[in-house]
């Protein structure tokens, strides 16, 4: 009885100071990535936290209740501090993001269509990786017309990770592409480790194929897939309006970006189980790069084919760069079959 009582109190010890270990680097980061100003100013508040840390290490072996006291008292400043981070509207934010989509809902003319018309549906015309001619238009589009719905997994550097975009097409030839993404500030680079420390603001872009796509194929040199969804008319159309509630609702109560829980997948996973609650979660929702073969599991694609030819059939980045075009043919080009 007395072995197993030592253990478990060794076991608990371990475990508070796994636990002490973890809250001391989450908060030498967070002092990094929000104090406000320069470097030299964040190196110095993250140095005077680690010495302050190495100075109770000291006054612990003497005084350890005080010692632990003192910490929770230093991890509950913290946490206050925290709490005063608010995420906003009105920063400087880079040209890309400078506008939000927002829509209004109505009903169509006497075909009886449901409209719902996009303010702010980014059109660039990227002439490299940063820069372009800025074009932002007021586009309407006819819900009882969507003819299809395309999923897309752009990947910029590890397999495990890709940014997820949706494409919705309809029947006058109209595309339009949602993207949630960082809301960057024109002197802001992305970081993934940043974006657990309320780095970044939620952005939801809807924009044209030839922008937003073109941009990732072309100028950045990603390897984007598109897969077409195995999605009824009607639930796509449900899937567009929640697009559109929950982008006005972000364009009047910011939310910041968060590199695990709050991404360009797992926000469009919520939004996909508002229009069906049934959608399993599953681990592939946070490595974003592996959804392929969760869409498979799920019966999700238009193309019932094994993974490795859905990929390859999917591939669009070689079709782009093989006739660099970001006009109006941009679509038509990436969704060709490949000859045979």
């Amino acid at each position: 009885m007395h072995l197993i009582t030592t253990l478990a109190t060794g076991l608990f010890r371990a475990l508070l100071l796994l636990l002490a270990l973890l809250a001391t680097v989450w908060t030498a980061l967070a002092l990094w990535y929000r104090i406000p100003g320069d470097g030299l100013l964040r190196g110095v508040a993250v140095f005077l936290w680690v010495v302050f840390i190495l100075g109770l290490i000291l006054f612990a072996r003497r005084h350890p209740l005080a010692a632990a006291g003192i910490f929770l008292v230093g991890l509950l400043a913290v946490g206050l501090w925290w709490q005063t981070i608010r995420p906003r509207l009105d920063r400087d934010w880079a040209p890309d993001v400078a506008r939000t989509v927002t829509g209004t809902i109505g009903n169509g003319d006497a075909g009886g269509g449901h409209v719902v018309t996009l303010r702010n549906v980014r059109n660039f015309r990227w002439t490299s990786d940063r820069d372009a001619e800025p074009l932002w238009e007021t586009r309407s589009y006819d819900l009882d017309t969507i003819t299809g719905t395309d999923l897309v997994l752009s990947y910029w550097g590890m397999d495990a990770i890709a940014h997820t975009l949706v494409s919705f097409s309809f029947a006058d030839g109209q595309r339009v592409t949602f993207s949630v993404e960082i809301r960057r500030e024109k002197t802001e680079e992305f970081s993934s480790i940043a974006g657990f420390f309320k780095s970044y603001e939620l952005a939801f872009i809807a924009a044209d194929e030839s922008d937003i796509l073109y941009l990732r194929t072309n100028m950045r040199g990603e390897d984007a897939y598109l897969y077409p969804l195995a999605l009824p008319r009607q639930a796509a159309a449900a899937l567009f309006l929640t697009y559109v509630n929950a982008a006005n609702e972000r364009a009047e109560t910011p939310q910041f970006y968060d590199t695990l829980t709050s991404n360009c997948t797992t926000v469009i996973f919520d939004l996909a189980r508002l229009v069906s609650p049934g959608i399993p979660m599953d681990w592939r929702i946070l490595l974003s790069g592996y959804l392929p073969s969760y869409l498979l599991e799920q019966d999700a694609t238009v193309w019932k084919l094994p993974e490795k030819a859905l990929r390859a059939k999917a591939a669009i980045s070689a079709k782009a760069r093989a006739n660099p075009t970001n006009g109006p043919d941009y679509s038509t080009i990436i969704r060709a079959e490949p000859a045979p």
